[in-house]
Protein backbone atom coordinates (compact mmCIF):
# COMPACT_ATOMS: atom_id res chain seq x y z
CA UNK A 1 0.00 0.00 0.00
CA UNK A 2 1.56 3.71 -0.96
CA UNK A 3 2.15 5.71 1.73
CA UNK A 4 0.05 9.47 1.73
CA UNK A 5 1.80 12.12 0.16
CA UNK A 6 2.05 15.97 0.94
CA UNK A 7 3.73 18.68 -0.98
CA UNK A 8 5.11 21.68 1.23
CA UNK A 9 6.10 25.17 -0.43
CA UNK A 10 8.01 26.68 1.74
CA UNK A 11 11.47 25.61 4.06
CA UNK A 12 11.11 28.19 6.88
CA UNK A 13 9.71 27.79 10.33
CA UNK A 14 6.15 26.86 9.20
CA UNK A 15 7.26 24.60 6.53
CA UNK A 16 9.82 22.69 8.38
CA UNK A 17 6.75 22.33 11.29
CA UNK A 18 4.41 21.26 8.93
CA UNK A 19 6.87 18.60 7.30
CA UNK A 20 7.42 17.33 10.56
CA UNK A 21 3.84 17.03 11.50
CA UNK A 22 3.34 14.96 8.53
CA UNK A 23 6.33 12.57 8.42
CA UNK A 24 5.87 11.55 12.00
CA UNK A 25 2.55 10.03 10.79
CA UNK A 26 4.28 8.80 8.07
CA UNK A 27 3.58 10.85 5.01
CA UNK A 28 5.69 10.81 1.86
CA UNK A 29 7.05 14.67 2.02
CA UNK A 30 8.39 16.60 -0.41
CA UNK A 31 9.40 20.42 0.31
CA UNK A 32 9.80 22.93 -2.43
CA UNK A 33 11.61 26.03 -1.18
CA UNK A 34 12.70 29.25 -3.98
CA UNK A 35 16.06 29.79 -2.40
CA UNK A 36 19.24 27.79 -1.92
CA UNK A 37 18.43 27.56 1.93
CA UNK A 38 16.35 29.21 4.02
CA UNK A 39 16.74 32.63 4.12
CA UNK A 40 13.70 35.11 5.43
CA UNK A 41 12.52 35.69 8.81
CA UNK A 42 12.73 32.10 10.02
CA UNK A 43 16.49 32.90 10.00
CA UNK A 44 16.70 36.61 10.78
CA UNK A 45 14.98 36.41 14.55
CA UNK A 46 15.99 36.15 18.13
CA UNK A 47 16.10 32.85 18.00
CA UNK A 48 13.64 32.88 21.15
CA UNK A 49 11.15 30.08 21.59
CA UNK A 50 9.04 32.88 23.52
CA UNK A 51 6.09 31.17 26.01
CA UNK A 52 6.03 34.33 28.21
CA UNK A 53 4.61 36.26 25.43
CA UNK A 54 1.76 34.38 25.02
CA UNK A 55 -1.31 34.44 26.90
CA UNK A 56 -2.49 31.89 29.26
CA UNK A 57 -4.99 29.23 27.71
CA UNK A 58 -4.78 27.93 23.99
CA UNK A 59 -1.75 29.73 22.76
CA UNK A 60 0.18 29.63 26.17
CA UNK A 61 -0.56 25.60 25.71
CA UNK A 62 0.67 26.09 21.97
CA UNK A 63 3.77 27.78 22.68
CA UNK A 64 4.49 25.10 25.30
CA UNK A 65 4.10 22.14 23.00
CA UNK A 66 6.39 24.38 20.41
CA UNK A 67 9.01 23.77 23.07
CA UNK A 68 8.53 20.28 23.58
CA UNK A 69 8.69 19.80 20.10
CA UNK A 70 11.52 21.96 19.69
CA UNK A 71 13.77 20.35 22.14
CA UNK A 72 13.01 17.03 20.87
CA UNK A 73 14.42 17.89 17.66
CA UNK A 74 17.46 19.54 18.65
CA UNK A 75 18.67 16.74 21.13
CA UNK A 76 17.85 14.43 17.97
CA UNK A 77 19.62 16.53 15.58
CA UNK A 78 22.42 17.95 17.97
CA UNK A 79 21.12 21.37 17.40
CA UNK A 80 22.12 24.04 19.83
CA UNK A 81 19.48 25.63 22.75
CA UNK A 82 19.68 26.89 25.67
CA UNK A 83 16.84 26.62 28.53
CA UNK A 84 18.02 29.84 29.82
CA UNK A 85 14.52 31.58 30.55
CA UNK A 86 13.88 35.57 30.69
CA UNK A 87 14.02 38.77 33.16
CA UNK A 88 11.96 41.43 32.52
CA UNK A 89 13.22 44.28 34.43
CA UNK A 90 11.62 47.51 36.03
CA UNK A 91 12.97 50.73 37.14
CA UNK A 92 9.41 52.60 37.86
CA UNK A 93 6.42 51.41 40.46
CA UNK A 94 4.53 51.10 37.86
CA UNK A 95 6.28 48.49 36.31
CA UNK A 96 7.13 46.64 38.88
CA UNK A 97 3.17 46.76 39.51
CA UNK A 98 2.27 45.48 36.29
CA UNK A 99 4.81 42.57 37.12
CA UNK A 100 3.28 41.98 40.10
CA UNK A 101 -0.11 41.52 39.14
CA UNK A 102 0.99 39.54 35.89
CA UNK A 103 2.92 37.10 38.75
CA UNK A 104 -0.33 36.96 40.82
CA UNK A 105 -2.37 36.19 38.08
CA UNK A 106 -0.06 33.27 36.21
CA UNK A 107 2.06 31.93 39.14
CA UNK A 108 0.15 28.94 39.53
CA UNK A 109 -0.50 28.08 35.98
CA UNK A 110 3.24 28.89 35.10
CA UNK A 111 7.25 28.90 36.05
CA UNK A 112 7.12 33.05 36.74
CA UNK A 113 8.07 34.46 39.78
CA UNK A 114 8.82 38.45 41.11
CA UNK A 115 12.33 38.83 41.41
CA UNK A 116 14.52 41.06 44.17
CA UNK A 117 17.11 43.24 42.47
CA UNK A 118 19.60 41.17 44.15
CA UNK A 119 17.70 37.89 43.07
CA UNK A 120 18.01 39.50 39.68
CA UNK A 121 21.57 40.32 40.12
CA UNK A 122 22.11 36.81 40.81
CA UNK A 123 20.42 35.35 37.71
CA UNK A 124 22.48 37.90 35.65
CA UNK A 125 25.77 40.01 36.05
CA UNK A 126 24.44 41.78 32.90
CA UNK A 127 21.85 43.42 34.34
CA UNK A 128 21.72 47.65 35.31
CA UNK A 129 21.36 47.61 39.06
CA UNK A 130 21.00 51.65 39.06
CA UNK A 131 17.62 52.36 40.25
CA UNK A 132 16.49 48.88 39.54
CA UNK A 133 13.54 47.92 41.65
CA UNK A 134 12.60 44.57 40.50
CA UNK A 135 12.11 42.20 38.21
CA UNK A 136 9.65 39.37 36.77
CA UNK A 137 11.38 35.59 36.42
CA UNK A 138 10.03 33.13 34.08
CA UNK A 139 11.54 29.82 33.65
CA UNK A 140 9.84 28.94 30.16
CA UNK A 141 11.69 30.36 27.60
CA UNK A 142 14.38 28.77 24.94
CA UNK A 143 17.05 30.16 22.91
CA UNK A 144 18.06 28.76 19.31
CA UNK A 145 20.63 29.93 17.00
CA UNK A 146 18.06 30.41 14.62
CA UNK A 147 20.36 30.64 11.52
CA UNK A 148 21.98 27.71 12.47
CA UNK A 149 18.99 25.78 13.70
CA UNK A 150 16.43 26.14 10.41
CA UNK A 151 19.07 24.57 7.91
CA UNK A 152 19.86 21.83 11.00
CA UNK A 153 16.24 21.09 11.30
CA UNK A 154 16.25 20.63 7.43
CA UNK A 155 18.69 18.14 7.54
CA UNK A 156 17.50 16.24 10.38
CA UNK A 157 13.85 15.64 8.66
CA UNK A 158 15.89 14.32 5.65
CA UNK A 159 17.95 12.10 7.40
CA UNK A 160 15.23 10.81 9.73
CA UNK A 161 11.84 10.75 7.52
CA UNK A 162 13.14 10.79 4.29
CA UNK A 163 11.50 14.17 3.58
CA UNK A 164 12.76 15.45 0.44
CA UNK A 165 14.24 19.20 -0.17
CA UNK A 166 14.05 20.76 -3.63
CA UNK A 167 16.05 23.64 -3.54
CA UNK A 168 16.34 26.16 -5.78
CA UNK A 169 12.93 25.58 -6.79
CA UNK A 170 10.16 27.85 -7.48
CA UNK A 171 6.21 27.10 -7.72
CA UNK A 172 4.59 28.87 -10.25
CA UNK A 173 1.09 27.21 -10.12
CA UNK A 174 -0.63 24.90 -7.76
CA UNK A 175 -4.09 23.34 -8.90
CA UNK A 176 -5.77 20.78 -6.66
CA UNK A 177 -3.57 18.34 -5.93
CA UNK A 178 -0.74 19.24 -8.70
CA UNK A 179 2.00 21.50 -8.46
CA UNK A 180 3.72 23.11 -11.45
CA UNK A 181 7.81 24.45 -10.85
CA UNK A 182 9.05 25.82 -14.52
CA UNK A 183 7.94 22.84 -16.99
CA UNK A 184 8.07 19.96 -14.56
CA UNK A 185 4.66 19.24 -12.69
CA UNK A 186 4.52 17.07 -9.04
CA UNK A 187 1.51 15.74 -7.51
CA UNK A 188 0.69 14.64 -4.37
CA UNK A 189 -2.32 14.14 -1.83
CA UNK A 190 -2.23 16.93 0.37
CA UNK A 191 -0.31 20.55 -0.74
CA UNK A 192 0.84 23.04 2.18
CA UNK A 193 1.36 26.61 1.34
CA UNK A 194 3.69 27.93 3.91
CA UNK A 195 5.96 30.64 2.64
CA UNK A 196 4.05 34.14 2.70
CA UNK A 197 5.68 35.01 -0.67
CA UNK A 198 3.99 32.09 -2.42
CA UNK A 199 0.93 32.48 -0.83
CA UNK A 200 0.46 36.01 -2.29
CA UNK A 201 1.86 35.24 -5.86
CA UNK A 202 -0.10 31.43 -5.91
CA UNK A 203 -3.64 33.22 -4.52
CA UNK A 204 -3.08 36.80 -5.30
CA UNK A 205 -6.89 37.32 -5.33
CA UNK A 206 -7.20 35.67 -1.81
CA UNK A 207 -4.11 37.46 -0.27
CA UNK A 208 -6.01 40.83 -1.52
CA UNK A 209 -8.64 40.03 0.48
CA UNK A 210 -7.37 38.52 3.24
CA UNK A 211 -6.81 40.78 6.48
CA UNK A 212 -2.82 40.36 6.55
CA UNK A 213 0.11 43.23 6.46
CA UNK A 214 3.42 42.99 6.75
CA UNK A 215 5.81 43.95 9.31
CA UNK A 216 9.91 44.78 8.44
CA UNK A 217 11.86 44.95 11.91
CA UNK A 218 15.58 45.82 12.78
CA UNK A 219 18.06 43.85 14.54
CA UNK A 220 21.44 43.84 15.87
CA UNK A 221 24.10 41.38 16.82
CA UNK A 222 27.25 42.90 19.58
CA UNK A 223 30.49 40.82 19.52
CA UNK A 224 30.83 38.02 22.20
CA UNK A 225 31.22 39.32 25.67
CA UNK A 226 35.40 39.12 27.05
CA UNK A 227 36.24 36.32 29.05
CA UNK A 228 32.83 34.28 27.99
CA UNK A 229 30.87 36.35 29.92
CA UNK A 230 27.03 34.10 29.48
CA UNK A 231 24.62 36.89 30.54
CA UNK A 232 22.27 34.03 31.64
CA UNK A 233 18.44 34.58 30.87
CA UNK A 234 17.11 37.00 27.87
CA UNK A 235 16.65 40.68 29.17
CA UNK A 236 13.48 42.60 28.31
CA UNK A 237 13.32 46.49 29.03
CA UNK A 238 9.84 47.02 30.70
CA UNK A 239 8.59 48.32 26.85
CA UNK A 240 8.23 44.28 26.30
CA UNK A 241 5.29 44.33 28.66
CA UNK A 242 3.18 46.58 26.31
CA UNK A 243 3.95 44.79 22.81
CA UNK A 244 3.29 41.01 24.09
CA UNK A 245 -0.50 40.40 24.44
CA UNK A 246 0.58 38.15 27.42
CA UNK A 247 0.39 40.73 29.56
CA UNK A 248 -2.91 42.31 28.79
CA UNK A 249 -3.83 40.67 32.07
CA UNK A 250 -2.53 42.67 34.25
CA UNK A 251 -5.05 45.45 35.33
CA UNK A 252 -2.48 48.75 35.27
CA UNK A 253 -0.89 47.86 32.08
CA UNK A 254 -3.09 50.66 30.22
CA UNK A 255 -1.70 53.41 32.86
CA UNK A 256 1.51 52.29 32.46
CA UNK A 257 0.69 52.21 28.25
CA UNK A 258 -0.02 56.22 28.67
CA UNK A 259 2.93 57.11 30.76
CA UNK A 260 5.52 55.18 27.70
CA UNK A 261 2.91 57.14 25.38
CA UNK A 262 4.14 60.00 26.93
CA UNK A 263 7.81 59.21 27.72
CA UNK A 264 8.53 56.91 24.69
CA UNK A 265 6.61 57.94 22.03
CA UNK A 266 9.20 58.15 19.30
CA UNK A 267 10.06 54.48 20.61
CA UNK A 268 6.61 53.50 19.96
CA UNK A 269 5.79 55.07 16.95
CA UNK A 270 8.78 52.76 15.31
CA UNK A 271 7.48 50.02 17.44
CA UNK A 272 10.39 49.60 19.35
CA UNK A 273 10.92 47.62 22.38
CA UNK A 274 14.48 45.81 23.34
CA UNK A 275 15.38 42.37 24.47
CA UNK A 276 18.91 40.75 24.58
CA UNK A 277 19.90 37.33 24.16
CA UNK A 278 23.29 35.22 23.83
CA UNK A 279 24.35 32.46 21.07
CA UNK A 280 26.57 29.45 21.73
CA UNK A 281 29.42 31.40 20.64
CA UNK A 282 28.96 34.47 23.33
CA UNK A 283 27.12 36.79 21.06
CA UNK A 284 24.24 38.74 21.88
CA UNK A 285 21.23 39.33 19.66
CA UNK A 286 19.86 42.84 20.08
CA UNK A 287 16.38 44.16 18.99
CA UNK A 288 14.15 45.31 17.53
CA UNK A 289 11.55 47.49 16.13
CA UNK A 290 8.10 47.17 14.23
CA UNK A 291 6.87 49.07 10.72
CA UNK A 292 3.72 47.83 8.95
CA UNK A 293 2.86 48.01 5.59
CA UNK A 294 2.29 45.87 2.52
CA UNK A 295 5.66 47.25 0.79
CA UNK A 296 8.52 48.54 2.38
CA UNK A 297 12.09 50.08 1.92
CA UNK A 298 15.52 47.71 2.01
CA UNK A 299 17.25 49.89 3.58
CA UNK A 300 17.92 49.90 7.72
CA UNK A 301 17.17 53.09 9.62
CA UNK A 302 20.29 54.26 11.56
CA UNK A 303 18.37 56.39 13.65
CA UNK A 304 16.42 53.11 14.66
CA UNK A 305 19.24 50.67 15.73
CA UNK A 306 20.38 54.08 17.48
CA UNK A 307 17.21 54.21 19.73
CA UNK A 308 17.03 50.12 20.50
CA UNK A 309 20.92 50.19 21.54
CA UNK A 310 19.90 53.42 23.96
CA UNK A 311 17.09 51.40 25.24
CA UNK A 312 19.18 48.69 26.16
CA UNK A 313 21.60 50.90 28.36
CA UNK A 314 19.24 51.24 30.39
CA UNK A 315 18.74 47.76 31.35
CA UNK A 316 21.89 46.20 30.90
CA UNK A 317 25.51 46.75 31.43
CA UNK A 318 27.43 44.97 28.83
CA UNK A 319 31.47 44.44 28.65
CA UNK A 320 31.43 44.71 24.94
CA UNK A 321 28.86 46.53 23.01
CA UNK A 322 30.64 46.34 19.28
CA UNK A 323 28.00 46.24 17.24
CA UNK A 324 29.43 43.45 14.62
CA UNK A 325 26.10 42.90 12.29
CA UNK A 326 22.88 44.57 11.65
CA UNK A 327 19.98 43.55 9.55
CA UNK A 328 16.40 43.54 8.66
CA UNK A 329 13.11 40.87 8.51
CA UNK A 330 10.22 40.59 7.00
CA UNK A 331 6.94 38.97 8.53
CA UNK A 332 3.36 38.59 7.51
CA UNK A 333 0.81 39.38 10.57
CA UNK A 334 -2.80 39.42 10.66
CA UNK A 335 -4.49 43.36 11.26
CA UNK A 336 -8.02 41.67 12.32
CA UNK A 337 -6.64 40.27 15.49
CA UNK A 338 -6.32 36.77 14.40
CA UNK A 339 -3.14 34.98 15.87
CA UNK A 340 -2.44 32.66 12.08
CA UNK A 341 -3.90 31.90 9.20
CA UNK A 342 -4.92 29.01 7.96
CA UNK A 343 -7.34 28.62 4.99
CA UNK A 344 -8.28 25.74 2.76
CA UNK A 345 -8.58 27.80 -0.77
CA UNK A 346 -9.30 24.77 -2.69
CA UNK A 347 -9.43 20.62 -2.09
CA UNK A 348 -6.38 19.84 -1.12
CA UNK A 349 -4.37 22.93 -0.88
CA UNK A 350 -4.09 24.38 2.79
CA UNK A 351 -2.54 27.91 3.51
CA UNK A 352 -0.61 28.19 6.69
CA UNK A 353 0.68 31.78 7.44
CA UNK A 354 0.27 35.00 9.16
CA UNK A 355 1.98 33.83 12.70
CA UNK A 356 3.02 37.52 12.86
CA UNK A 357 6.33 37.38 15.23
CA UNK A 358 5.55 34.56 17.05
CA UNK A 359 6.77 31.54 14.21
CA UNK A 360 9.85 30.58 16.20
CA UNK A 361 7.55 30.60 19.43
CA UNK A 362 4.49 28.79 18.02
CA UNK A 363 4.97 27.08 14.10
CA UNK A 364 5.51 23.49 15.50
CA UNK A 365 2.22 23.61 17.87
CA UNK A 366 0.56 25.49 15.88
CA UNK A 367 1.00 23.02 12.31
CA UNK A 368 0.89 19.98 14.61
CA UNK A 369 -2.45 20.97 16.09
CA UNK A 370 -3.63 21.86 12.25
CA UNK A 371 -2.11 18.29 10.99
CA UNK A 372 -3.40 16.45 13.80
CA UNK A 373 -6.96 18.31 13.69
CA UNK A 374 -7.14 17.67 9.27
CA UNK A 375 -5.94 13.77 9.42
CA UNK A 376 -6.13 11.96 12.77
Amino acid sequence: MNRPSAIVIGAGIVGLATARALAVRGYDVTVFERNERAVGASIRNFGMVWPIGQPTGTLFERAMLSKSIWKQVCAEAGIWHDEVGSMHLAYHDDELEVMEQYAAINSGLRDVSLLTPQQALNKSAAVNTNGLKGALWSGTEMIVEARDAIGAVAKHLSEKYGVQFYWNTAVSRVSSTTVTTGERTWQADEIFICSGVEFETLYPELFAATAITKCKLQMLRLAAQPANQRIGPALCGSLSMIHYPGFKSAASLPALRARYEEQYGEQLKWGIHVMVCQNHLGELTVGDSHEYGLVHDPFDKDFINRMILDYLATFTQLQNQQVIQTWNGTYAKMTNGETEFVHQPEPSVTIINGLGGNGMTLSFGLCEQTIAAKFD
